[in-house]
């Protein structure tokens, strides 16, 4: 009998690590080709990975909570034959498994070059130092990640980059970590370490894991680098109410799926977009430059069991209202079930964040890094309107409303143009009209 040992294979551009969710077998069972073996949660997706061969399992390779690095052994198969089989790795990478990380250590991003070096000596000059840590890095002996730009500043600074833990992707050092890390260390300002919470016997203990560690740790990325701002005005809403009923009474006759609000509002989106196309853009912080995106692809924020999820309906200006409602049902209901894929959670340039029935007056939405925007859609709720009659006498009448709350990375939105585009925004959805001249 032969061994075979199977690795967590590429499952999607720039991944490095993935979450173990859940195991879908253990040692003993028998198992066929394409079986599903393990569901693996990675970028917000749960990706389930299937057996490349029958068999029967030896061993699985790490607890459910724990982080796998791309490469690493999953399962080890016992096969029919003579001599031992292992997984060749997709890209061809060398056939070394790099560890299993626990669950702890969640959140740390893998370097992209796994190759033990020397680590920098104390005492070296700031040019060899420098020369050290470009073979070191982030003080755990592998390759330190950073642009030359970041490296000259920190050359000339005296930072030791070696000594840095990257705030960029896979542990990328930016020129922000330098500066602070120069700040700190001419301040003299120890960094305090975290509180230490201890538990009661009574305590429950609920560990972050899944889709609720993915959200903590964007949040963390985004408060890290945003300096936001929220802008906050209200919406007549009867108008395009009124609109959505006659079009969702004629697809019913048609039948066809009705519409929700929210293919008008990314419609209106591009509307401000027009105006302020700063606003559908991306932020390079390795470059401190705008990116301005050609393509609107809208991110919309789908409520599960897990938690949120941000799904994204891409080439909004490429489609019909309709065809962007299907595709919102969609990834919508492939949220709920756990079944989106990667690329229907990357490439946003914009997002929406429906509250629902509690969406209240207000709210300060997160702008999701490294876009430089998000809408906040709150309840449609019915308001006394008091309005001056055509014969000088004043009335109250009854008026749909909609409070819109747009959060802004500051850093590159002034306030009176997050407000200006924000105000075309709700020009569109007032005049609802207009949003059909484009399917003419």
């Amino acid at each position: 009998m032969a061994q075979f040992e199977f690795k967590l294979p590429d499952i999607g551009e720039g991944v490095v690590e993935g979450e173990i969710v859940k195991w879908l077998v253990k040692a003993g069972d028998q198992i066929v080709e394409d079986q599903p073996l393990v569901e693996v949660m990675t970028d917000k997706a749960t990706v389930t990975i299937p057996s490349p061969r029958r068999g029967k399992v030896v061993r699985t390779v790490g607890r459910e909570g724990d982080i796998a690095k791309v490469h690493s052994t999953l399962v080890v198969l016992e096969l029919e034959g003579d001599g031992p089989v292992q997984a060749k790795p997709s890209t061809g990478a060398p056939a070394q498994a790099a560890p299993t990380l626990p669950a702890g250590q969640a959140g740390q991003s893998a370097p992209l070059q796994t190759a033990n070096v020397p680590r920098p000596q104390a005492g070296a000059s700031a040019h060899g130092t420098q020369t050290s840590a470009r073979a070191g890095g982030n003080g755990d002996g592998h390759k330190v990640l950073a642009t030359p730009v970041t490296r000259r500043m920190a050359r000339e600074m005296g930072v030791d980059l070696g000594s840095l833990q990257g705030s960029g992707p896979q542990g990328r050092v930016m020129k922000a970590d330098v500066l602070a890390h120069a700040e700190n260390k001419t301040a003299g300002a120890p960094v305090p370490a975290p509180p230490r919470m201890e538990a009661l016997a009574q305590d429950e203990v609920r560990p972050l894991r899944g889709l609720r560690k993915s959200i903590a740790k964007s949040m963390a990325q985004s408060h890290a680098h945003v300096v936001a701002f929220t802008f906050v005005e209200e919406c007549d809403t009867g108008p395009l109410t009124s609109l959505r009923e006659r079009v969702n009474a004629e697809l019913a006759r048609r039948g066809e799926a009705k519409l929700s609000y929210l293919p008008f509002i990314a419609k209106a989106l591009l509307h401000g977009f027009a105006k302020y196309p700063e606003l559908n853009a991306l932020m390079d912080e390795e470059k401190q430059a705008l990116v301005v995106k050609k393509d609107a692809n809208i991110g919309f924020g789908a409520a599960t069991g897990q938690g949120l999820t941000v799904f994204v309906v891409k080439d909004v200006r490429g489609k019909t209202l309709r065809e962007i409602g299907a595709e919102i049902d969609r990834l919508a209901k492939a949220a709920r079930e756990q079944k989106l894929q990667l690329q229907d959670l990357q490439g946003s340039t914009f997002t929406v964040t429906s509250l629902g029935k509690d969406g209240g007056l207000l709210a300060t939405p997160v702008v999701k890094h490294p876009e430089v925007g998000i809408l906040g859609i709150h309840k449609i709720k019915e308001w006394a309107k008091p309005v001056r009659r055509a014969d000088g006498t004043v009335g109250v009448e009854i008026a749909e409303r909609m409070n819109l709350s747009c959060s802004f990375d500051h850093r590159v939105i002034d306030g009176h143009i997050g407000a200006a585009f924000l105000y075309e925004v709700i020009h569109a959805l007032e005049a609802p009209e207009l949003l059909l001249m484009e399917q003419l």
